[in-house]
């Protein structure tokens, strides 16, 4: 029988509950591929918890306060199981549940996203000899 790892930490002892490291917790809820990401990305600034910048190493409580920015995307999220195994992607969603201002700011930015895509994003493979030779005669004249 498979032990649930979610389980332990769900609500016995909230207050008290040491969890694992902001790392290890971001790679096992499945934001970052490699736990040397997570680590990159909280140097960076682009995690904060509970507002403040953490150090990689920082230990995670239940209902702490999450923001990570991906890209031009925002999380922003409350820890709700603290683990560091990574599982499947199921299992991950359950160690956090994001705020609802926080949906809205990425359905809103999908949106955007999807009405205005990016510049030459209809562009693939190589450049025809006529389109080669337009942008020849554009880098020239500068």
């Amino acid at each position: 029988m498979r032990r649930n790892a979610v389980e332990p930490f769900l609500a016995r002892d909230a207050a008290t509950a040491e969890g694992p490291r902001v790392d290890k917790w971001l790679w096992a809820a499945r934001f970052f591929k490699s736990r040397s990401l997570a680590t990159a990305a909280i140097h960076a600034g682009h995690v904060r918890l509970n507002g403040q910048p953490p150090k990689p190493a920082q230990s995670l409580r239940l209902g702490d306060t999450l923001d990570v920015a991906l890209g031009p995307t925002r999380w922003t999220i409350v820890t709700r199981a603290l683990d560091t195994r990574r599982g499947p992607a199921a299992e991950a969603q359950r160690l956090y549940e994001e705020t609802s201002e926080s949906r809205a700011r990425r359905d809103a930015l999908r949106e955007n996203l999807r009405m205005a895509p990016a510049p030459g994003s209809g562009l693939k493979g190589r450049p025809t000899k006529k389109a080669r030779r337009l942008i020849h005669r554009f880098n020239e004249s500068r």
